[in-house]
């Protein structure tokens, strides 16, 4: 299984880029990881910059993606629950694994209709840019848990 991680906008803090690259660096050992970022949409209605956005974030995705999309109205996991989830499609045969953090206004609906599954990190709200970090740490944590290293206590 190879693993995606796709975000609208470019990362703007060089210490959240460093955070990105450490957690992506930790995923590498245990899977291949990708991470691309899709332009965001600036000054047009809100409905547009999501369907505009949402066009970019299709165009990123793999044939065959199972598309995990984070959203504040989604399934909450803890950890263990979010290894398992890898786990599972992990050994079931999926091929791209990608998820998917939306723009300030969240997903279009067309973006959402393709979507496998959406959760939710937390339900209080965070920027897009530390999500990032957030759930490269979850990804790098579920792995663990998965192989049973004790990073995750």
């Amino acid at each position: 299984m190879r693993l995606k991680v796709l975000w609208v906008g470019k990362t703007q803090e060089e210490w959240v880029r460093r955070g990105i690259d450490e957690y992506a660096g930790r995923i590498g050992r245990y899977m291949s990881i990708d991470l691309a970022e899709a332009r965001d949409e600036k000054g047009a209605a809100v409905e547009a910059m999501r369907e505009r956005e949402g066009e970019r974030l299709l165009k990123l995705l793999p044939k065959n993606a199972r598309l995990v999309l984070l959203d504040e109205r989604g399934e909450q996991m803890s950890s263990p629950e979010l290894a398992r989830f890898l786990a599972t499609n992990r050994d079931g045969g999926t091929q791209e694994l990608v998820f998917v953090i939306g723009g300030a206004y969240g997903f279009s609906d067309s973006l959402r209709a393709k979507a496998f599954k959406t959760i939710s990190l937390s339900r209080m709200t965070f920027t897009h840019q530390m999500v990032r970090i957030f759930l490269l740490e979850q990804l790098y944590r579920g792995f663990t848990i998965i192989n049973g290293e004790p990073y995750h206590h």
